[in-house]
This record gives C-alpha cells, sequence and structure tokens, in this order.
C-alpha cells in the first residue's frame, strides 16, 4: 500500500442529560461518516453515555477495472454481428499480448438492434460488444488503454478504481478502529464536562462499511487513437473505507 491516511476528524453533536435532568438523546441511524451523535442516561444505579461516532481511512488504489469494447454499425445484423466478432477478437488479442490473465477478463454487454427513424422505419443496424478488463496494477490503466485502442477498441467507458479483497479487509479494521477511536475520545470529554468517571463498555455495534471508489466516465477512445497524441495517464485519488460505530459506556454516579 503506497499511502494511507487516517481521517480522525469527526463532527460532534451532543445531547446530554444526567440523574435529576429530563433530556431527549440524539440518536441516528444513518451510515453517513460527518454524523455522530451523544447521550448520557443517569436512569438505574449507574449511568450510561451512548456515543456515534465515524472514523475514515484512505489508502491508494491497488485495482481497476476498466470497460473496453468495439461499436459497429450496417445495413444488415449480420453485418454488425461479423464486425462485432471481429473487434472482439482483435482485443482478447490485445489483453493476451498485454499480458492480462484469461480469469480478469469478463464478457460486457453484447447488443445489436435495428436503428429506427422517426417514421418507425428501420434505418440500418447498431451494436456494441465490450469487455471489463481487471488490473492488479493500476500503473498500467493508462498502457491497457492505449493498446486496446490501437487493436480496433472504439468506445472506452467506465475506470473504476478500488481495492483488492485483502486490501479492504484490513483497511475495513482499521476504519472500524478509527471509528472506536473517536467513540472513545467523545465519551471522555462528555464524562469529564460532566464531571463523571468512565467504568466501561456494556455494549457496542458497528455500523456499514462502505468503500467509495474513484471513477472516471466516457473516456475518449478518438484521443487515444491519435498518433500525435501523448501516451494514456491516469492518476487516480486515494480510496476512502469509512465506518460508523455505537458505543456505550458506564459511569458511577
Amino acid at each position: 500500500m503506497d499511502r494511507r491516511q487516517f481521517l480522525t476528524a469527526s463532527s460532534v453533536g451532543v445531547a446530554a442529560t444526567v440523574a435529576g435532568c429530563m433530556g431527549s438523546p440524539l440518536s441516528s441511524t444513518e451510515t453517513d461518516s460527518t454524523d455522530s451523535g451523544s447521550a448520557a442516561d443517569g436512569d438505574g444505579d449507574d449511568g450510561k453515555i451512548t456515543v456515534s461516532a465515524s472514523g475514515e481511512v484512505e489508502a491508494e488504489p491497488d485495482k481497476a477495472i476498466i470497460d473496453i469494447g468495439v461499436e459497429a454499425s450496417g445495413d444488415t445484423a449480420d453485418e454488425v454481428t461479423s464486425e462485432l466478432s471481429s473487434g472482439a477478437e482483435q482485443l482478447r488479442t490485445a489483453f493476451d499480448d498485454l499480458g492480462v490473465p484469461e480469469e480478469n477478463i469478463e464478457e460486457g454487454r453484447y447488443r445489436v438492434h435495428p436503428n429506427h427513424t422517426r417514421d418507425g422505419e428501420t434505418d440500418g443496424f447498431e451494436g456494441a460488444h465490450s469487455f471489463e478488463v481487471t488490473l492488479t496494477d493500476t500503473s498500467r490503466v493508462g498502457e491497457v488503454i492505449d493498446a486496446s485502442v490501437e487493436a480496433g477498441a472504439n468506445n472506452i467507458g467506465r475506470v473504476n478504481f478500488t481495492l483488492q479483497e485483502e486490501s479492504k479487509s484490513e483497511l475495513r479494521k482499521d476504519a472500524i478502529d478509527a471509528a472506536l477511536a473517536n467513540a472513545d475520545e467523545e465519551a471522555s470529554h462528555i464524562a469529564d464536562n460532566r464531571e463523571v468517571e468512565l467504568a466501561g463498555t456494556t455494549s457496542v455495534t458497528t455500523g456499514d462499511v462502505r468503500v467509495d471508489t474513484v471513477r472516471y466516465d466516457n473516456m475518449s477512445a478518438e484521443d487515444s487513437a491519435d498518433s500525435a497524441a501523448p501516451p494514456t495517464e491516469i492518476n487516480a485519488d486515494p480510496v476512502t473505507v469509512s465506518a460508523s460505530a455505537t458505543v456505550t459506556y458506564e459511569f458511577a454516579k
């Protein structure tokens, strides 16, 4: 992982009630990484403070998924089908020459349909055949795009930068750790403000863990095909993994 950054800043919205006071604690079921809430409860022999907090971590993407395909048009469906078949075969050869493993190439969409005029008459046919190419070396994205265009690709769609499963698993734990650390800090602040001492944790609930990928849409195949154009370069922003947690702490009255 080239770069990882913990984002510990979380917004603090506190509603606290203590023994002898009436109030409504804040609660939230949203997983938005900017929301947090806290409540202190004075019922029973021991009081409780409930805190909702979030945490985020950032890391450089280590996986890219590229949508690459060919489009064709012609007078008949057979003509379009034949052209798509030829273009797809050329792309498969290019992927093989690039050393992309076969298991990293998935069939995308395939369609052939008539092109209708405003009068409802058929004016030829159009079609498209695409592939989803997965790379575990994100620095090769530009190289694969340029080689694909050279092989005949005329439709470069979405490029999605994300994380491999092993990285996701590791960063998921880091995001939860960050959320729990923020909850501890907020609970300590509330306890100090109310002049009580935390005695332990009674419950912990984690919310959804979200991976915010980086996406580039509708890249121009024509620009890549221009012999005078420089090699395609895409520098992706970091991927963000966020988590939320709700923790209930006990304090002695």
